[in-house]
C-alpha cells in the first residue's frame, strides 16, 4: 500500500474515537474550534514542557513583541484519513525544518524539529474526532504558530515566545470542484530583494492583505508577483507557487531566493521528474515566457488546494490564456494533482518517509 514513517512517540490504540456530528461534505474552508491545541513557553533561555490545553484564548501583555513587531511565523499542514483507514500527515518533517528556518531568519527561539512532529503528532490524536472520514472531501487543517509573548518596547527580538499548534476541520479549498482562476499582474510587491520572502512569516501575509483585496475588488482571484528588483520574473502569487507548462510537457518552476519553498511545489517536483517521468526544469522564469505562448498550462501549488489551475493572466490591458487550461484543469496539472492526492489519501505508493501515520 504506502511506505509511511511512524511517528516519534506513537502507540496503537485499540479503539477509536467517536466522529463528530459534521456535515463533512458542506464544510468551507474556515475556522471551527476544536477540543484541544498544543502550547509550549520559551522562557529564561529555554523550552519548557508542552502540554495539551483545552483553552482555546492566548493570553498576552499589550506590549508582546508579537504586537509591537510583528514577530511571528506558522506553518499550514493537513491531516487525512486515508482509503484504509489511517489518519496520516503529509511529510511534517518538512513543515517543522521550515519553521526552524523561519525562526532562525526572525531571531526566535528554534522549536526542535523532532518535538516539533511528536506535538503536531499528539494534537491530532487528541483531536481524532475532528479529522474526517476518508471520501468525504474534507481534512483536519494544521496550523503550528509561534510568537514573542513578553513585552518589548524597544526595537528588539522578545526574551519568551509561544509555540502554539491549533486544528480545524475544513472542507476542499474550490467548492465545485477545481476551475480554472483568472489571475493579474500585481503593482505591489510581495518581498523585498535578500528580505523575508522565503520564509512563512506572518507578516509577508500582512502585507500582501490589501494587494489581494485590490484584486477581488477589480474581479480577479489573485496576484501574480514579479520579482521586485526588475519585474521582469515571475515569483509567486500571495499564498502559493508557480507551476508551469511548456507545449512540449516540460514542467517549468520558477526559481528565486524570495519566492517561498513550498513543500507542496518540492513534492510536485519530486513526482513529476521521479513517478511521471517528466522533464523538470527549475529556473529564473522572464514574464516575457508567457507573452510569447510558449506555456500550455499554469497552477498555483500550496496546502489548501494542492494545485489551482490558472486559465489567465491580465497583464494591464492584455490577457494571456493559457490553452490547455482555460476551460478546465490541463491535463499535465490534472495528472500531478490525482498522484499526489493520491499519495496523501493512500490510494498510491509513496516515496519513503512521505507519510506519517498517526493512527
Amino acid at each position: 500500500m504506502m511506505r509511511a514513517m511512524l511517528c516519534a512517540g506513537q502507540e496503537r490504540q485499540g479503539f477509536k474515537m467517536e466522529k463528530k456530528q459534521i456535515d463533512w461534505s458542506s464544510l468551507g474552508f474556515g475556522y471551527q474550534q476544536t477540543d484541544y491545541r498544543y502550547v509550549a513557553n520559551y522562557k529564561n533561555g529555554a523550552w519548557e514542557e508542552g502540554t495539551l490545553t483545552r483553552d482555546a484564548n492566548v493570553v498576552i501583555n499589550e506590549c508582546a513583541g508579537v504586537l509591537q513587531y510583528s514577530q511571528s511565523c506558522f506553518e499550514g499542514l493537513k491531516a487525512y484519513t486515508t482509503e484504509d483507514g489511517h489518519i496520516v500527515t503529509f511529510r511534517p518533517d518538512l513543515n517543522a525544518q521550515r519553521m526552524k528556518d523561519s525562526c532562525e531568519w526572525l531571531e526566535m527561539p528554534v522549536y526542535p524539529v523532532d518535538k516539533w512532529v511528536e506535538a503536531v503528532k499528539m494534537t491530532v490524536k487528541a483531536n481524532e474526532a475532528w479529522v474526517a472520514p476518508y471520501g468525504s472531501g474534507a481534512t483536519l487543517y494544521i496550523r503550528p504558530y509561534m510568537f514573542g509573548s513578553n513585552a518589548v518596547i524597544g526595537v528588539k527580538p522578545a526574551d519568551e515566545y509561544q509555540f502554539r499548534i491549533l486544528t480545524t476541520p475544513v472542507g476542499p479549498y474550490f467548492k465545485g470542484g477545481v476551475k480554472p482562476i483568472t489571475i493579474r499582474i500585481s503593482d505591489f510587491d510581495r518581498a523585498a530583494p535578500h528580505g523575508t520572502g522565503h520564509i512563512k512569516a506572518g507578516l509577508n501575509y500582512a502585507m500582501s492583505l490589501h494587494a489581494i483585496m485590490d484584486a477581488h475588488r477589480n474581479g480577479f482571484d489573485e496576484n501574480l508577483y514579479l520579482d521586485p528588483a526588475t519585474r521582469t520574473k515571475i515569483e509567486e502569487t500571495g499564498g502559493a507557487n508557480v507551476l508551469l507548462v511548456k507545449k512540449d510537457g516540460t514542467l517549468v518552476v520558477p526559481k528565486s531566493g524570495s519566492i517561498l519553498p513550498s513543500i507542496t511545489r518540492r513534492s510536485l517536483v519530486y513526482i513529476a521528474q521521479e513517478i511521471l517521468g517528466m522533464k523538470v526544469e527549475e529556473r529564473e522564469v522572464l514574464f516575457d515566457e508567457v507573452r510569447k505562448g510558449e506555456f500550455a498550462e499554469c497552477g498555483l501549488c500550496g496546502t489548501a488546494a494542492v494545485i489551482s489551475p490558472v486559465a489567465r493572466i491580465y497583464d494591464h490591458g492584455t490577457t494571456y490564456e493559457f490553452p490547455d487550461g482555460k476551460d478546465d484543469i490541463g491535463p499535465v496539472m490534472k495528472k500531478l494533482y490525482d498522484t499526489l492526492t493520491g499519495i496523501q489519501m493512500g490510494r498510491l505508493e509513496a516515496p519513503e518517509g512521505w507519510i506519517c501515520v498517526i493512527d
